[in-house]
């Protein structure tokens, strides 16, 4: 179990959340990291007195030096000062920076010792090779956060070596489902964000409705579970009750259940293998009944680009992730429309070559090219 945590990503929702696991269980902070939100950062390093917190936004962190100037706390900044947060006397790192971003601070974890706790999907979708060969050299363990994957792990705790034979990946549908690719040509971003059942991040929750988010997660647990994509299934659980599973040799189902909370695998990859006082308790006579579907891949089409660009491999995952961090950034500008989305990423993906050999800097070249074909094509999109 974790006794001392540096938490990256701290500012947001899901850093905020594993503060609270944090405080609850008695966790002592030893490091945090964000980006510009100095108001947050400082509140949590006055409550938690880490010896070290990080800024990536330069201007953000002299404000917080500032602020922070009658403590002993060291505010250091950009990307080199959140990656020397890692190298604090911890035992796990709980890696929450949105995109890929976080892949550095992912790998700099492995090769540090402490265990990795990680809510940064990017760092597998781009990087997931890189990551798994440093965690064979330098030995680590990697214990996933996304509340999808943190119920296949849990799943899978007693199931014998080789009795696995699918993964049940669940996806909400989030807030446009059942809606035809007409009636999402004019969905505003205030529509998008209203989640039916998730509280969530402004990036994740896009993700969540145009079904990116479980393209991503498809990437993720090929890596994390070491699974061809055609053993990984996606399923609408529009209740998000059953936060995912597997499928077993013998026909039989584990699932993980529990109320749409990220508070249990947040804690449950600080705690594991201990099983701890946490969320709310699900009363499944309360909730009726739970609905299934197949997800509608023609209407969003983010799912199987993603499937096919983990088929093909190479950089076409990583040009995937970086087209959809800019094309979600323009729309929640307002620049482009909902279903422009979907357009630019398949563009960018189609644009990649997937023979390149994956390296750091190939990884964050593709990812670059992603980004300005998004830049470059959006006019055409524009509303």
């Amino acid at each position: 179990m974790t006794e001392k945590l540096i938490v990256l990503g701290s500012t947001g929702s899901i850093g905020v959340q594993t503060l609270q696991v944090a405080r609850r269980n008695n966790i002592r902070i030893l490091a945090l990291a964000a980006g510009r939100n100095v108001d947050v950062m400082e509140q949590q390093a006055r409550e938690f007195l880490p010896k070290m917190v990080a800024m990536q936004n330069e201007t953000a962190a002299q404000e917080l030096k500032i602020r922070l100037a009658d403590t002993d706390i060291k505010v250091y900044s950009g990307e080199q000062g959140v990656l020397e947060t890692v190298h604090a006397d911890a035992d796990t790192v709980l890696n929450a920076i949105v995109g890929i971003a976080g892949l550095k601070a992912t790998l700099e974890t492995v090769r540090s010792g402490k265990i990795l706790a990680l809510a940064n999907k990017e760092s597998l979708v781009t990087g997931g090779e890189l990551v798994k060969e440093a965690l064979k050299q330098y030995g680590g363990t990697m214990l996933p956060v996304d509340s999808e994957h943190s119920a296949i792990f849990q799943s899978l705790q007693g199931v014998p070596e080789g009795a696995l034979d699918r993964v049940l990946l669940t996806a909400s549908g989030g807030p446009f489902f059942g809606k035809t690719k007409k009636e999402l040509e004019n969905v505003s971003v205030e529509q998008t964000l209203r989640h039916p059942n998730w509280s969530m991040g402004q990036k994740i929750t896009v993700d969540s409705a145009t079904l990116m988010n479980k393209g991503l997660e498809v990437i993720e647990a090929v890596h994390l579970f070491d699974l061809s994509p055609d053993r990984i299934d996606v399923v609408v659980q529009r209740e998000s009750i059953i936060h995912s599973g597997v499928v077993l040799k013998d026909g039989g189902l584990m699932v993980q259940m529990g109320v749409p909370d990220m508070m249990l695998p947040i804690q449950y990859a600080l705690t594991y293998p201990n099983r701890l006082p946490c969320s709310e308790r699900l009363d499944l006579c309360a909730i009726g009944k739970l609905t299934f579907f197949e997800p509608d891949k023609e209407t969003f089409p983010c799912l199987s680009i993603c499937t096919k660009a983990i088929t093909d491999g190479g950089l076409k995952p990583t040009a995937a992730n970086g087209a959809n961090e800019e094309a979600v950034a323009l729309f929640l500008k307002g620049q482009i429309g909902f279903t422009a989305i979907a357009r630019l990423v398949e563009g960018a993906v189609a644009q990649q070559s997937s023979g390149t050999a994956v390296s750091l800097e190939s990884i964050f070249d593709a990812d670059a090219s992603a980004r300005r074909y998004v830049r470059q094509h959006f006019s055409q999109e524009a509303v």
